[in-house]
């Protein structure tokens, strides 16, 4: 089946472009974005997905404001052009690929609408190739980019309105592609044992008036380090002066350090210190983050218990929800997945970002056992 990027010299196998070279059926395109006010009073999340062997696509857009999340979801038949990108009323618009976008959601059944476009403030960061599983079945296999940016436009959710400027809404894209699991597993032959039994992910991209940094972090169950990245990364008043995708200026870093505090009784961070080292200089960075409220990744599908990601609907599907904050449990499955906004504090500078994590099984530094038990200690 040929699509329009046939036309260009991209190929990487005999196949057409819209013919994924994996047969795996969790093969996936996603994008990913989120936005927060710089004063911490807002979070945004957005995020689209297309999956070649399902035959679908999803979305969702989720926001944080005054002690409520709401979150708009949406599921349709995938389009036989993988560069469209539209859900129904919802549509993405690469207006200039790596870096500025566009989010629209036009008017429909539900109580949300948007006019969105974010732009970098950074070159893009490769993030390091993600393998996880064991045995003969690959639990993910991913490349992902990430680039921090800012936000203009308006969103309309739960009857209100609220309009971003661009100099006070700063937030990130993440891109990633591959295949990771989706709902059910594939039930053909005998029964496998579990891929992993445990998972251990931080991830901050911070903002800064002068800088940002970007922290990632998978550890295994004893905490040994299984992918990391991190970087200082130069910021640009507009696209136009951005060096290029990725910056040659952007200072790399090693050693990924963490040191977090849990709440009682749920694995829930509550603070936490990061760092890590120079690859130029071997300077140790130093960051100290402080939570102000969390965003739920359900939000936007992850661990949702009916809009979660790569489930089929109908030809197309919509719906919103929301909830206050105070009313989540942080001790359910469908809560550990989530991004705390954070301050951010790193040498003399204040700034904001956030703390994502997605903590399961055990891991044996902090003390946590079973699937998402509360740690044994500190």
């Amino acid at each position: 089946m040929l699509s329009k990027f046939d036309d260009y010299p991209i190929h990487q196998t005999p196949d057409p472009i819209a013919h994924p070279a994996s047969s795996d059926k969790d093969v996936y395109e996603r994008y990913w974005f989120n936005g927060y006010s710089r004063s911490g009073d807002m979070y945004l999340g957005i995020g689209t997905a297309l999956y070649p062997h399902l035959g679908l696509h999803d979305c969702g857009i989720s926001i944080v404001y005054e002690g409520v999340q709401y979150a708009f979801h949406a599921s349709a038949r995938a389009s036989k052009e993988p560069s469209d990108l539209r859900i129904g009323p919802f549509d993405l618009e690469l207006t200039e690929p790596m870096k500025a976008c566009r989010v629209t959601l036009e008017s429909n059944e539900t109580d949300f609408a948007c006019d969105l476009r974010f732009e970098g403030r950074t070159g893009c960061i490769e993030e390091p190739r993600h393998h996880l599983g064991s045995g003969l079945r690959k639990m993910m296999d991913t490349t992902r980019f990430t680039q921090l940016g800012r936000w203009s436009g308006w969103i309309e959710f739960g009857g209100k309105r609220l309009d971003l400027d661009r100099d006070d809404t700063w937030g990130t894209k993440d891109r990633s592609w591959g295949h990771r699991p989706l709902i059910g597993g594939d039930t053909r032959g005998a029964p496998q044992p579990p891929a992993m039994n445990g998972l251990f992910f931080l991830w901050a991209p911070l903002h800064f008036d002068d800088l940002c940094l970007h922290y990632q972090l998978f550890e295994d169950t004893l905490g040994r380090p299984l992918f990391s990245v991190g970087a200082k990364l130069p910021v640009y008043d507009s696209i136009a002066e951005i060096p290029g995708i990725e910056d040659e200026s952007v200072e790399h870093m090693r050693n990924l350090e963490h040191d977090v505090t849990f709440a009682s009784g749920s694995r829930m961070i509550t603070a936490a210190t990061i760092a890590f080292t120079s690859l130029t200089d071997g300077e140790r960075h130093e960051v100290e983050l402080e939570p102000i409220f969390t965003f739920r990744m359900k939000g936007i599908g992850y661990s949702h218990p009916l809009w979660v990601h790569g489930r089929w609907h109908d030809e197309l599907a919509m719906e919103s929800e929301r909830w206050s904050l105070d009313s989540v449990d942080p001790t359910a499955y469908e809560n550990q997945h989530v991004q705390h906004l954070v301050r951010a504090r790193y040498d003399g500078r204040v700034g904001i970002g956030v703390l994502e994590q997605n903590i399961l099984g055990p891991h044996k530094p902090y003390g946590l056992e079973g699937a998402f038990d509360a740690p044994t200690h500190d």
